[in-house]
């Protein structure tokens, strides 16, 4: 993509709408198909030199006119059908930010489309103003309700890990929810509920650590629940806490990477294939070294590289973690381990 002017837009129209006209004006062309990525909000801003809430209202401008739709976790795309490129007095025409029958703004609409963009963008993409341009509204309406993008990602948060409650996973096994006995059942119904809210949303393994929880609702419901499945085998406060944290940060610690190869990608426009291939010359390099021989064996057996499952990854660790932690909730052992002070 180009920058123009002219056809594309007149100079004297305000930044938004010349790169919307760009946009549009290869959507026409046939350089962006049905499906393809359009440029995201944070290569636009580098390319147009342009803030990130100009980008998203240049994506807000054309989404609205049916032309691109957000996809989770792929971004923006040419919708299915482009309608046919406006005539010049129309792309000069500033469009109506959003239809007459747009609802009311309120906190709702606000954490939606905050959500909306942090899902196809990333948490990076996301602003105040962002927002504000996605729904149409003035730049500072926003703050009217919510107080500064800190509160919005709480909100945003609590929201997200509201969309599923481990309890209704669990009735839907038709499993024994009254039998203690069933706390294994419970807890890897918890982990999975976790972890695909986390499929879902990605970002929200970036808000929050272990060191540092997120202190919202919605998180403490899914909490309440693996304490709960926990309870009532004998368990010390202390080790049934630790047991908790442990299953929380193998969900979590996978899913960090969610976001950071969506960021990765983004920054970089290579998928994890590509890089990886990119650095072919480096990996033989080690392998042939003769200094790594177990690692060159377990590589060399690979026919076609190792692919990088984090799904898998999750089921491997969490059964291993329930086979492990067994007889230490069933009373089989009362002791994760020494505990130790920092190496």
């Amino acid at each position: 993509m180009t920058q123009t002017t002219g056809a594309a837009g007149a100079a004297g129209d305000p930044p938004y709408l010349r790169i919307a006209a760009a946009i549009r004006r290869s959507i026409a062309d046939g350089e962006l198909a049905p499906g393809d990525r359009v440029p995201s909000t944070r290569q636009i801003a580098a390319h147009w030199g342009v803030a990130l809430a100009t980008a998203t209202k240049a994506l807000t401008t054309l989404r609205l006119e049916g032309l691109v739709e957000a996809r989770p976790r792929i971004g923006t795309v040419v919708a299915g059908s482009a309608p046919a490129a406006p005539t010049a007095p129309a792309a000069r025409r500033r469009p109506s930010p959003a239809p007459d029958t747009e609802p009311e703004l309120t906190v709702e609409r606000i954490v939606r489309a905050a959500v909306e963009i942090a899902d196809a963008e990333g948490l990076a993409a996301l602003s105040m103003r962002g927002v504000a341009a996605r729904l149409g509204v003035a730049a500072m309406s926003t703050y009217r309700y919510v107080p500064s993008k800190e509160d919005l990602v709480l909100l945003m948060a609590d929201a997200a890990f509201g969309e599923a409650h481990p309890a209704d996973a669990y009735a839907d096994a038709d499993a024994d929810a009254d039998t203690p006995e069933d706390w294994r059942a419970r807890v890897e119904v918890g982990a999975r509920t976790l972890w695909r809210l986390y499929r879902t949303h990605p970002w929200l393994a970036r808000i929050g650590s272990l060191t540092r929880p997120l202190l919202v609702p919605n998180l403490l419901v899914h909490g309440e629940w693996m304490l709960g499945a926990l309870d009532g085998h004998g368990l010390d406060p202390t080790t049934l806490f630790d047991i908790h944290v442990l299953l929380y940060s193998h969900v979590h610690g996978l899913a960090v990477h969610l976001e950071l190869e969506a960021d990765a990608e983004a920054a970089t426009g290579q998928s994890d294939d590509q890089w990886m291939d990119s650095r072919a010359p480096v990996l033989r390099e080690l392998v042939d070294s003769g200094r790594f021989p177990t690692f060159a064996k377990v590589v060399g057996s690979f026919e076609d590289g190792y692919d990088l499952r984090l799904d898998a990854l999750f089921d491997l660790g969490l059964g291993a973690l329930l086979d492990g932690l067994t007889p230490v909730v069933e009373g089989r052992g009362r002791s994760l381990g020494p505990r130790r002070g920092p190496v």
